[in-house]
């Protein structure tokens, strides 16, 4: 009679792993793979994503079908990724602001990155960076700081996409290091941050590389300090927030494709293959770079090291702050 349960046991770990290996040889014809994205359509996030859903669903042969749950700064997107089945129907392409951030600036953000989601892949970095409106005379650091102290009373306002999010704390540390009077302002997203400073609503702003260069190129913004170990390649002229004496500012930013936790092994290898193929060809490497990404690959291994680090990070500055989760 014991021979029975364990060749029920054994049926069943073997139909799990049949499933595991259908799922990742072909996705079941006509069904789409959403890819969630936590930003409004035009965003820089979306943007991303869409130049990749392109030619994915060439290498997936499945369609790829980009979901827009904007919302709280990428948490609505994250929530619906908890949910989501796990299997092999839903990626969640983010920054670091959703996975490493908003876990230590909410009490309860709904969802526990380490126990929920599967880290896929990374695939780029980029640069937050201070910029100043058109509306003011300001090209660097120290002119705005000047500005500041001379026309507005060492006071101004700093729009940021997001409260609780790393351009927040930004906002601290310029005011801390530059001794003046500035206070984040947040928004629902870089876009309508970027919309009042081109109307001249709001004197300067703390967003994205992709978020600002179009504006940047177009003289519509003055990009005047970046995140980074060294200068961003497209503001070779541009210091970095380290060059102008700032500590611990020199880790980037990242983006990277995550899955639900409990997705089968083959099907994230599966994905992740896919998407390394994707970043290989040159017109998708080309348009990501001129969105202000600095392109390069990263497998689940080596992706899911640099999130850690990058929380740990993130984690001391934000404690250091006396900020209070909310």
């Amino acid at each position: 009679m014991s021979q029975a349960p364990r060749f029920a046991r054994r049926a069943f770990a073997a139909g799990l792993l049949l499933a595991a290996a259908g799922i990742a040889t072909a996705q079941p014809s006509g069904t789409p793979i959403r890819l969630l994205v936590g930003f409004p359509a035009g965003a820089g996030s979306d943007a991303i994503a869409r130049i990749l859903a392109e030619k994915l669903k060439d290498e997936l042969g499945a369609p790829v079908v980009v979901e827009n749950r904007a919302g709280a700064g990428g948490q609505i997107a994250a929530q619906a990724l908890k949910a989501a089945a796990p299997d092999g129907h839903t990626l969640f392409l983010t920054h670091d602001h959703s996975i490493a951030i908003l876990p230590l600036v909410t009490k309860n953000p709904g969802y526990d990155p380490a126990a929920d989601f599967t880290p896929v892949a990374g695939f780029a970095t980029f640069a937050n960076v201070l910029a100043v409106s058109g509306g003011t005379p300001a090209k660097t650091m120290q002119e705005y700081v000047n500005w500041v102290k001379t026309a507005r009373g060492g006071r101004d306002t700093i729009g940021v996409p997001a409260p609780g999010s790393i351009p927040v704390f930004l906002v601290q540390l310029v005011g801390k290091k530059y001794g003046i009077d500035v206070q984040a302002a947040p928004y629902r997203g870089s876009a309508p941050m970027t919309a009042d400073m081109l109307g001249r609503q709001i004197a300067a702003g703390v967003a994205s590389v992709p978020d600002f260069i179009q504006y940047q190129k177009e003289g519509k913004v003055r990009i005047v300090a970046t995140i980074g170990a060294r200068r961003d390649p497209l503001l070779p002229a541009v210091p970095t927030f380290t060059e102008l004496g700032f500590a611990n500012l020199s880790d980037y930013p990242w983006y990277g494709v995550f899955a639900p936790a409990g997705t089968p092994q083959p099907v994230v290898d599966r994905f992740g293959a896919a998407l390394q193929k994707t970043l290989a060809q040159p017109d998708v490497k080309r348009k990501l770079t001129e969105l202000g990404l600095n392109v390069a690959y990263e497998p689940q291994g080596q992706f899911s090291g640099r999130v850690r680090s990058y929380t740990r990070t993130w984690e001391k500055i934000i404690q250091d702050s006396g900020f209070q989760p909310q």
